[in-house]
């Protein structure tokens, strides 16, 4: 019921404010707790990002049922830019991929192409927001910083791959990386630094899971729940002080993205040898034709001029016989 009752408000807005001869949105419902608000020309979008999130594991170090315990969670799938904001309140940044209301157990997505990405990454953004909303069910009313809230998120959603090291070994080449001193990253409007904040957050999530594996990291956000305090549950999780944790994450961060493993780096060696060794032929090349051409300029040639060319001395003019004189 409640899903068509938000339906019908937003169809008395759409009513209001949209072209009348533009078609209704539809209601797309899940065998889960998702629930899809699409418009016709997005629906097979939306019953395929519905039967992609059904075959999802569940969210890592949170219980397996955290989504079906409340009601059921309404995506927006918004066709347009103008829709998109209308929906999130215009509070979306212009490289945002979507926006997640935990409290109200609503998610709104850009179901078409843009600065904000394409329809092919949108089950990938579907699990982060998710990702919020079950934290946040889980936690509530414990505060939850953004660090962590975005860097769980990232992570569960298997953002911090491969492609993503390598984005965040060219911040540190390039100087972009924000300070390492504090987890509470500032959070700026361009979208390669904003995607840089995200992805150290993450890296984060991912230094304590490598702590103690999923079971510790369950254990730690357990405490959190009991206790309503970050660093409470961080001490006697892990031993660690919320200051201990900002400096030992820092120094792991550096050494598995910094500069000097970049170029430690398997195949970036091979790479720059690779390189060099091509310079170098290059080199010798040039080199060698250039010591060719100084012999052949030195050696007598096969065929010497002297020898083909006619001579420019006249040749003498032939003897007459002499006669001997009547003895």
């Amino acid at each position: 019921m409640r899903i068509l009752r938000a339906a019908a408000a937003l169809l008395c807005v759409l009513a209001a404010g949209v072209d009348a001869q533009q078609p209704p949105p539809t209601v797309v419902r899940g065998t889960g707790p998702l629930t899809i608000l699409t418009w016709p020309e997005r629906q097979r979008v939306a019953e395929r990002l519905l039967e992609l999130a059904g075959r999802a594991p569940p969210l890592p170090a949170l219980p397996a049922d955290i989504l079906t315990r409340g009601a059921a969670i309404e995506i927006i799938l918004a066709p347009d830019e103008s829709r998109f904001a209308e929906f999130t309140g215009g509070r979306a940044p212009d490289w945002g991929a979507g926006v997640a209301f935990p409290a109200r157990r609503l998610i709104v997505l850009p179901a078409y192409g843009s600065s904000r990405g394409n329809v092919q990454n949108l089950p990938s953004v579907l699990r982060h927001e998710l990702a919020h909303v079950a934290l946040h069910d889980f936690l509530d009313p414990a505060p939850l910083p953004r660090w962590f809230s975005e860097g769980y998120a990232t992570w569960a959603a298997g953002q911090l791959d491969a492609e993503a090291g390598w984005i965040l070994r060219l911040a540190f080449l390039t100087g972009r990386a924000p300070p390492l001193d504090s987890l509470i990253l500032d959070w700026p409007a361009h979208s390669a630094d904003a995607r840089v904040a995200y992805l150290l957050s993450a890296s984060a999530v991912s230094w304590l899971h490598e702590r103690g594996g999923e079971r510790a990291l369950r254990l730690f956000l357990v405490r959190w729940k009991e206790s309503g305090n970050l660093e409470d549950a961080l001490r006697a999780n892990y031993g660690l002080t919320l200051g201990q944790l900002e400096r030992y994450w820092g120094q792991s961060v550096r050494r598995r993205y910094g500069w000097l493993l970049f170029f430690a780096q398997t195949s970036v060696a091979w790479a720059l040898l690779t390189m060099l060794a091509l310079a170098l032929f290059v080199i010798r090349r040039r080199r060698d034709r250039a010591k060719m051409e100084r012999l052949r300029a030195s050696e007598l040639p096969d065929d010497p001029a002297w020898w083909t060319e006619p001579s420019e001395t006249p040749e003498p003019p032939p003897i007459e016989p002499r006669s001997d004189p009547p003895g």
